[in-house]
């Protein structure tokens, strides 16, 4: 399952927060103090209930209630580098107000970069016409590193990740795969050459590392994990971080196995984090959901993978207004087809479109009190 429409939104809420009116201007932010050593870190993607500058300010209040972290995943602005002279381009501007947003109410952005397409991870996302869509691009790889490290020099974030489900990719594209992989490391020693303290990782898509999806399994049977396409990354990645939805692979949430993610904790000693993932409340296309479901998503993750968690992102916190996103996203040229998978995460959220909690927010609010220490 892809996060379709994410990257368009990331896009969205950074164009709303610069220049329009109420929101401050790019001045240095306090810093937000991270949570102590051994604390699960819990947080959301910033994407509001509407494409409005309100519901944005709101949401970003709202999320303050229920989260520690929020995570900003940035396509790259790939003309912008390298950089020329002292004035930033406006997409970098977008991002320097999304982490003031951040600060202002006290949350601590985690990025990830990522190169490619939300709505179709076998493409790159903004790629300039006259560039080959391959990591071995010389004019790819020097604007991801260079995109990569302005974020770890202006914002000097503790984690970085490099890439999304990238395991998706390298199913699509395994002959790019590697080109992809010596990009990876050259930009993590060169991250670690300017911050050492900085943690880098990339996600991958577990459903999809399992295998659990007809047609995108490479003739390998289902749990016949994909473990070479984490391990590739070794040892030059300081957390195995996944997505996970697994309502594209079970009918309910109960039928999560007890060990569906026990094998993270078995293969590597090195901390574990959820990027991404979510259930629905309601039926959803071909996808069954319902408020247990949701309940019983977040128990299985929290008891499978909770004691070795060093961050948790749930995709949303609050529902979408479809029409309000749909309107936007034609306005903005993305083909029916991609506006129709927005469908599939509306109702992902903890809260109804008009706050209102779901049982499962108060399940999510019981393990984030709880403190569950990796």
């Amino acid at each position: 399952m892809r996060k379709a429409w994410l990257a368009l939104v990331a896009l969205l809420v950074g164009g709303l927060a610069c220049g329009s009116p109420g929101v401050p201007a790019p001045i240095p932010s306090p810093h937000v103090t991270p949570l102590p050593p051994g604390q699960t870190a819990y947080g959301f993607f910033p994407s509001p209930p509407e494409i409005t500058l309100q519901s944005v300010l709101d949401h970003y209040a709202d999320m303050a209630r229920h989260a520690d972290v929020v995570l900003l995943q940035q396509n790259i602005p790939w003309q912008a580098f390298p950089l020329d002279g002292d004035t930033e381009p406006q997409p970098l501007i977008d991002i320097r107000n999304q982490v003031i947003l951040a600060h202002q109410n006290g949350l601590e952005p985690i990025f990830v970069v990522d190169p490619l397409n939300g709505l179709n991870r076998r493409e790159f996302m903004g790629l300039p016409d006259a560039w080959t869509a391959s990591f071995g691009t010389p004019e790819v790889r020097e604007s991801y590193t260079e995109f990569a490290l302005w974020i770890v020099r202006t914002f000097h974030p503790r984690l970085v990740g490099l890439a999304s489900e990238i395991n998706t990719y390298a199913d699509a594209y395994p002959e790019d795969f590697p080109n992809f992989l010596s990009l990876y490391h050259e930009t993590y020693a060169a991250i670690k050459l300017a911050s050492p303290e900085t943690r880098v990782f990339v996600t991958f898509q577990w459903e999809d590392l399992n295998n659990l999806f007809a047609g995108a399994n490479e003739g390998r049977a289902a749990y016949q994990v994909n473990w070479e396409q984490v391990e590739a990354f070794e040892p030059q990645i300081d957390l195995w971080v996944i997505s996970s939805y697994p309502f594209a692979a079970f009918a309910r949430g109960a039928d999560i196995p007890p060990d569906y993610y026990v094998p993270l904790r078995t293969r590597t000693d090195k901390p574990l984090a959820v990027g991404e993932g979510g259930y629905p409340s309601s039926p959803v296309g071909p996808f069954a959901g319902t408020l247990q479901d949701q309940v019983d998503y977040l128990e299985a993750l929290h008891s499978q993978l909770g004691s070795r968690l060093e961050f948790w992102i749930y995709l949303l916190l609050t529902d979408l207004d479809t029409e309000s996103y749909v309107k936007v996203m034609r306005q903005n040229g993305v083909g029916q087809e991609d506006v129709g998978t927005l469908g599939m995460f509306a109702f992902v959220g903890l809260q109804a479109q008009n706050g209102s909690a779901k049982p499962a927010l108060a399940t999510w609010d019981s393990f984030r009190s709880g403190r569950v220490a990796p």
